[in-house]
């Protein structure tokens, strides 16, 4: 009842707070709680679960080594206390076998996703670092409920977390983890989801540049991924990426490569 109470006075704000977040490149106003956001994750990770035709989960058991790479990486970033709602986010993290999709995603709350290929793609454990730490970042902004919003809609999302919209939810998944376009996050999402990759990394044995070897690798690859072409220039990044490291001080790291390719053996 108090869920219903809150939710009725928010949608009583003026319509000009919403126009207000409509800009593509704007940061909006989001409007949702940080407990919308995890109610949301949750119920897209249960949607995303239940769903293994779409989405082929690794098994954490059958794949136990996999997982312990993957959650020992997290851990290392979280335990740079740089990362917002660090302790109030599940940062459940999972691994969609498709060898074909160079992809990851965050969905609010920090559920996080990534598909075999591009774990495969990566070179070493830095890159791997610098990707997982961009969608972390994500996450912790809180970009994904502030892009969704603009993209669909308050009321579609609030039908979301109050459970009365079943297909939406089917529908939102599916989106979000093919990146269509109408969720691409503004470029100042992505700018700054860099930047916090830089930050969190940098607090760490972890080359602090592991996102820009990512975008390094794509730039040697004949094609660029599909969810990259609403993305700002892997180029700009790049040079963005340098300058806010070379902001913090300019130190260097370690990549870990023979440690990745453990990793990556470990993948069916």
């Amino acid at each position: 009842m108090k869920r219903l109470n809150r939710f009725a006075l928010i949608i009583g704000i003026p319509v000009l707070l919403l126009i207000a977040s409509c800009g593509t490149d704007d940061p909006g106003v989001n409007i949702f709680t940080t407990e919308d956001d995890i109610q949301l994750g949750l119920q897209m990770q249960q949607q995303i679960l239940g769903d293994p035709a779409n989405y082929p989960i690794l098994d954490s058991i059958q794949y136990a080594e996999a997982y312990r790479n993957i959650e020992r990486i997290r851990d290392t970033i979280l335990a740079t206390h740089e990362v917002d709602y660090d302790k109030l986010f599940e940062w459940d993290v999972h691994i969609i076998q498709n060898d074909s999709v160079l992809n990851a995603f965050c969905t609010p709350g920090g559920y996080i996703y990534f598909y075999s290929g591009l774990i495969k793609f990566l070179d070493n454990e830095a890159q791997f670092a610098g990707v997982l730490g961009h969608e972390m970042a994500h996450a912790a902004k809180r970009h994904s409920t502030d892009q969704m919003t603009k993209a669909y809609g308050f009321e579609f999302l609030l039908s979301i977390v109050l459970g009365q919209n079943p297909n939406a939810l089917v529908q939102l998944a599916a989106d979000l983890a093919a990146g269509v376009s109408e969720l691409a996050f503004s470029r100042e999402d992505e700018y700054e989801a860099d930047e916090y990759s830089v930050k969190y990394l940098y607090l760490t044995s972890y080359d602090p540049r592991g996102v820009a070897g990512f975008f390094q690798k794509l730039g040697e690859s004949p094609q660029l991924p599909e969810f990259l072409s609403t993305h700002p220039n892997p180029q700009n990044r790049i040079e963005k990426i340098d300058e806010v490291w070379q902001s913090l001080g300019g130190k260097s790291g370690q990549t870990y490569e023979a440690r990745y390719q453990q990793f990556k053996n470990s993948l069916p």
